[in-house]
C-alpha cells in the first residue's frame, strides 16, 4: 500500500462506531431528549455486522475456523447478510437457513452476496424439522468443515454489544443516558448493551420491545414459557417463539409490546419526518417510545437512546410498498397510502 494514503484495508474495518443522531420532529412535544443509535451506518447496514465479525474472529482465534471452511447460520436476513459479507472478505463459504417471513429484498441480497440460501416456513414450531433452526442444525451436521453460529444461543452475541455498542453509547452521551430502548429478537443487542450501561450506572432503565405473537414479554414477567402466546406476526427480527439464551432477562427492566400495523406506519413516519430511512424493527422501537410517552415514562432532563437496527432498503417490498400495506389491511380511511406521490408525464 502506498504511504500516507488514507484508506481502509477492507470493508470490515468500517464496522462499529455508528453515529448517535438527535430525533427532532417526532419527539418535539416529548419531555427529555431523544437520540437514535443508527446501526444502518455499518457497512452491512445493520447491527448484525457487529456479532458476525466478533463471533467469526473468535472462532478463528480458537482455531475452529480455517480458510475454505463453511459458516452456517439461522437468520431473518440481517445476520445472514453480515456473515456473508465477512465470509467473502475472509475466504469462507456461507450457508444460510432463512425464515420465509424475511422480505424478498433480504433474500435477494443474501444470494447477491454469494450465500447458499434455504428458505424455511416461518409459522412452524421451533422444533419442527422444517424450521430454520432445525434446518441449520441439519446442514451443519451434513457439512464437513463447518461451524454453526447459532446466534440465539451464543454468548458471543451478547459480548459483541457489551464490548462495542454499550461503550459507544456511554461515550457518545457522556454518561448522561437515562433510558435504553431496543428491540429484542435474539436479545444480544439489548442484553450486551444494557449490561455495559448498567455497570456504569445501575439507574439506567433498559426497555425491550416485543411483538404480539411472541413469548418474550410474558417470560420476562413470569419466567414461564407460554405456547398460547405464540401466533403469526409480520415484524422481522423482533420477538421469538422460543427463549434465546442470548437474552439476559435480568438486564432488562421491562418489555413493551407493539403491533405489526402501528410499527409499519411508524417506520414510514421516521423516514418522512426525520429523514432516516430505517427498517421495520426501527418502526417498532419508535412505536414503543410513543406508547411509553403516553404512559408518562419520560420527564424533563431524561436522555433516551433508541437503537434503530437496520436500513429501510431491506423492506421495499414490505412496509415501504403501498401494495403490501394494502394487502395486510394496514390502510384505512385514517391511514391512507403515503408513498403514491409519483406523477408520470406522457
Amino acid at each position: 500500500m502506498k504511504k500516507d494514503i488514507q484508506v481502509f484495508d477492507n470493508v470490515l474495518q468500517l464496522i462499529g462506531n455508528t453515529p448517535l443522531i438527535k430525533l427532532n420532529k417526532m419527539t418535539a412535544d416529548y419531555s427529555g431528549e431523544f437520540y437514535a443509535k443508527v446501526e444502518a451506518f455499518n457497512p452491512g447496514h445493520s447491527s448484525k455486522d457487529r456479532i458476525a465479525l466478533h463471533i467469526i474472529e473468535e472462532a478463528e482465534r480458537q482455531g475452529i475456523l480455517t480458510p475454505g471452511d463453511t459458516i452456517i447460520e439461522t437468520t431473518s436476513g440481517n445476520t445472514g447478510f453480515s456473515i456473508a459479507m465477512v465470509s467473502i472478505v475472509k475466504g469462507y463459504k456461507c450457508i444460510l437457513a432463512v425464515s420465509s417471513k424475511s422480505s424478498p429484498d433480504k433474500i435477494d441480497m443474501l444470494k447477491s452476496m454469494g450465500a447458499q440460501v434455504y428458505v424455511c416456513p416461518a409459522h412452524v414450531s421451533a422444533d419442527d424439522p422444517r424450521s430454520y433452526y432445525e434446518v441449520a442444525k441439519r446442514l451443519h451436521q451434513e457439512t464437513k468443515g463447518s461451524i454453526y453460529i447459532n446466534q440465539y444461543f451464543n454468548q458471543l452475541n451478547i459480548d459483541a454489544h457489551y464490548s462495542g455498542t454499550g461503550p459507544e453509547i456511554w461515550k457518545q452521551t457522556e454518561g448522561q443516558i437515562t433510558h435504553l430502548i431496543a428491540a429484542s429478537g435474539t436479545g444480544g443487542t439489548i442484553s450486551g448493551t444494557g449490561k455495559y450501561l448498567k455497570e456504569q450506572n445501575p439507574q439506567i432503565k433498559v426497555i425491550g420491545v416485543d411483538a404480539y405473537g411472541s413469548v418474550l414479554k410474558k417470560y420476562h414477567e413470569t419466567r414461564e414459557f407460554d405456547r398460547d402466546e405464540i401466533y403469526p406476526y409480520r415484524i422481522e427480527g423482533l420477538g421469538k417463539n422460543l427463549i434465546p439464551t442470548a437474552t439476559d432477562f435480568d438486564v432488562i427492566d421491562e418489555f413493551v409490546k407493539v403491533t405489526d400495523e402501528e410499527s409499519a406506519h411508524t417506520a414510514r413516519e421516521i423516514s418522512r419526518t426525520e429523514g432516516l430511512f430505517v427498517g421495520y424493527t426501527s418502526g417498532a422501537v419508535m412505536q414503543a417510545v410513543k406508547q411509553l410517552k403516553e404512559e408518562g415514562e419520560f420527564k424533563v432532563g431524561d436522555t433516551v437512546v433508541v437503537i434503530f437496527p437496520d436500513h429501510g432498503s431491506r423492506y421495499m417490498s414490505k412496509v415501504y410498498s403501498d401494495k403490501w400495506m394494502e394487502e395486510q389491511g394496514f390502510f384505512d380511511s385514517e391511514k391512507v397510502a403515503t408513498l403514491e406521490t409519483i406523477q408520470y408525464i406522457k
